[in-house]
């Protein structure tokens, strides 16, 4: 069950910030005052992908307080760290983004944590 639980954390965490990073980056630049606020909840109840976004986030943190019920917080934490190796290599291939080599050389040092604490 932890495995699932696991499993239903990253797959919502990634989709939530890949969806939150691509709508953000198509909207542009928002402001932080009451109006800028406002509108950002508008973009948000108007866009699809914000809010299955928004969806996936209480998902996850759901699937978390199960994951800690059954399992110690010292797996439960590191383990879901795999949601950042996942990102960094969805990053680049499907937002395009730049990924240089000391972002892959930390990537792979949290891969091989995630590792560690599987077995």
């Amino acid at each position: 069950m932890k495995w699932l639980l696991l499993s239903v954390i990253v797959f919502t965490t990634v989709l939530s910030d890949l969806l939150q990073s691509y709508e953000m980056k198509r909207s542009g630049e928002q402001s932080v005052d009451a109006r800028g606020l406002a509108r950002l909840l508008r973009m948000i109840v108007s866009r699809g992908p914000l809010a299955l976004a928004i969806f996936c986030m209480a998902v996850s943190f759901f699937a978390f307080m199960a994951l800690v019920q059954i399992a110690p917080l010292s797996f439960a934490v590191p383990a879901s760290a795999a949601t950042f190796v996942l990102e960094t290599i969805l990053a680049k291939l499907v937002l395009h983004e730049h990924v240089g080599k000391r972002r892959t050389a930390g990537t792979l040092l949290v891969l091989g944590g995630v590792i560690l604490l599987a077995k």
